[in-house]
């Protein structure tokens, strides 16, 4: 069977609850690997939830469906404050990114209290807006940026990652709405060790199978490059 679309391949899949600072409660999905530990943690932030965005947001979806079997990553998605999808509503209300800032602080302290290994930030256009002013705040193996726009990150909170050991890689669609590869450059220029990669044809939502597998290639790339490269068909075949 070719994996694509909405195909869910076999995890273990749980929903969870997390609880923030100021009280309170997010709803959100766990998903692990059935038969095996995960290597690593993506611990996703989904699109401008005023916008359309959601845990159910397809990149971050087929991450979930996708990449526990794949890839051996377990992948916790959640709606931030206010934010509504078939999973649930989180308690509150949209707060452009500032109170957001108990929604990530939720998120690792969920992945800490499982053990949850080697947790990255994996961010997809607001959400990269939440990974680039808190991520540094929290104890993370990486930074995975999505089609970030740079509407909410400020100057200096992009250039204090320079300070940072962690790696930062950037996915930049050659025909985004907001930030295209030319202006991303200079734009991450404050950060040495960032990793630009620059997707051709590539636009904002990551629309099409093609594209939803070269971002989730590169994720993999970044996080267990040894399960490259990810099977097209299940059960994979040798």
């Amino acid at each position: 069977m070719e994996i694509r679309g909405p195909l869910e391949l076999p995890a273990q899949r749980e929903d969870v609850e997390l609880t923030t600072a100021d009280g309170l409660t997010l709803v959100g999905e766990l998903a692990i690997p059935q038969d095996a530990p995960p290597v690593a943690t993506l611990v996703t932030l989904h699109p401008l939830p005023t916008a359309g965005g959601f845990m159910d947001s397809h990149i971050i979806r087929k991450a979930a469906a996708r990449l526990p079997a794949l890839a051996d990553l377990a992948v916790l998605r959640f709606n931030t404050r206010g934010t509504t999808s078939p999973r649930g509503t989180s308690d509150g209300a949209f707060d452009g990114g500032a109170a957001e800032q108990f929604d990530v602080a939720a998120a690792m302290n969920f992945v800490h209290a499982r053990a949850l290994p080697r947790p990255w930030l994996l961010g997809w256009s607001f959400g990269t807006e939440l990974a680039l002013k808190y991520g540094r705040d929290h104890d993370i193996a990486g930074v995975i940026l999505l089609s970030p726009p740079l509407h909410r990150a400020t100057e200096s909170e992009v250039a204090a990652w320079a300070d940072s050991e962690v790696p930062l890689v950037v996915l930049v669609p050659e025909l985004d709405d907001y930030l295209r590869p030319d202006e991303a450059r200079e734009r991450f220029a404050s950060i040495p060790h960032a990793q630009l990669i620059a997707v051709e044809g590539g636009k904002h939502l990551w629309v099409g199978e093609t594209q939803t597998r070269r971002v989730l290639t590169e994720i993999v790339a970044a996080v267990n490059p040894s399960a490259l490269p990810l099977a097209t068909q299940w059960p994979p075949t040798d």
